[in-house]
């Protein structure tokens, strides 16, 4: 049987923000093996929040966030089931994350669920005129499409992008690793994001460049 270390304990831990125990549990499970480790503790993750998926989460926060001087404003509602966990500070410091991640990446909605199906045939029609342009075989066409569409909701789902602080876990992830840590259900429920100037025409920022500067200060 494979020794785990503290050291390798602690690195689990930090990566996926799981609890000690059962850092050294699914490290003990896969023989030492980082990688399946981390898969270990998603599964782990995604079971626990499906248990929580029925409970009443009701408290929370409303953050605001404020980018650039006033160029930017988010308000973000996270949802939680108990005050106390609403007043800790591991859950602020998640709502914050996500204010910033709303400010950078300029999402349009939550989940896939909540893009109409009206856009979602116009991005295919987009998309499939893009393809028969680009010379691709008619039966290849659709998954091709269906490839795109995945990577629209990546760009405006919320809960489908790169989090900004570390863009090997999308947002669903790490709501995941949350429910994990802290033990109660989480849900991001609404946001509104204003732009200054939005919809007039000015020369292109690298917002998501922007606020991880701010976040490294």
């Amino acid at each position: 049987m494979t020794t785990i270390s503290a050291a390798l304990v602690k690195e689990l831990r930090e990566r996926t923000g799981a609890g000690m125990m059962d850092c050294k549990k699914a490290l003990t499970e896969s023989n030492g093996d980082m990688d399946k480790a981390i898969d270990i503790l998603r599964e782990k993750g995604l079971a626990a929040a499906a248990k929580k998926e029925g409970r009443i989460a009701a408290e929370g926060l409303v953050e605001a966030y404020i980018h650039g001087g006033g160029r930017i404003g988010v308000l973000v509602e996270v949802n939680c089931e108990t005050d106390f966990v609403a007043r800790g500070d591991e859950f602020k410091q998640f709502v914050k994350d996500i204010a910033m991640q709303i400010a950078a990446a300029k999402p349009l909605y939550i989940n896939k669920e909540d893009v109409p199906e009206d856009v979602l045939e116009h991005e295919r029609q987009i998309f499939r005129a893009q393809a028969l342009n680009e010379g691709k075989p008619e039966k290849i066409i659709d998954k091709m499409v269906e490839g795109r569409i995945e990577k629209f909701y990546k760009e405006v789902c919320l809960m489908e992008q790169p989090f900004i602080k570390d863009p090997d876990t999308t947002i669903k992830d790490l709501v995941i690793q949350k429910i994990a840590k802290i033990g109660e259900k989480i849900s991001i429920r609404r946001f509104a994001r204003y732009e200054l100037g939005e919809g007039i025409e000015k020369r292109q920022e690298n917002f998501a460049d922007e606020v991880m500067k701010e976040i490294r200060r």
